[in-house]
């Protein structure tokens, strides 16, 4: 967002690098240095523009609009990658989701939700996944 907190796409004088920039704060915010900073450190030839990309794209522009609470785009995002069975990433989002202030509760529905939608054997495997997470906040 820029400083009227309007989204990328709306300010058209933002540059990629402005975007960029955004977008790792976020991403940063989201899913921790520790995190980010091991994704940056793998970086190499072959990846810089993939993680460049992400970055713009996922975090600089969709993450920073205004009309979502950051909880409701983690619910999103859990349900997501429980449909794609994704499950690293699922474990990553996890962690992110309980960053943005999703409670327990909030994540058990969201897997609940997923067992009609995605599939009870997708939300068996979110259910264990999210035992194991949520152990290491406890």
């Amino acid at each position: 967002m820029n400083n009227q907190g309007t989204p990328a796409e709306s300010n058209p004088s933002r540059t990629e690098q402005d975007v960029y920039d955004v977008g790792m704060v976020v991403r940063r915010q989201v899913l921790g240095s520790e995190h980010v900073d091991r994704a940056n450190a793998g970086i190499d030839e072959f990846t810089e523009e993939f993680q460049s990309m992400i970055t713009r794209y996922a975090w600089g522009t969709i993450w920073t609009r205004p009309g979502l609470p950051r909880t409701t785009r983690s619910a999103i995002t859990l349900t997501a990658m429980i449909a794609g069975g994704y499950w690293e990433e699922l474990e990553m989002h996890l962690h992110a989701a309980l960053r943005n202030g999703m409670t327990e509760q909030e994540i058990k529905e969201v897997f609940l939700q997923s067992a009609i939608y995605c599939s009870v054997p997708a939300a068996n495997i979110a259910f264990k996944i999210g035992k194991k997470v949520l152990a290491e906040y406890h």
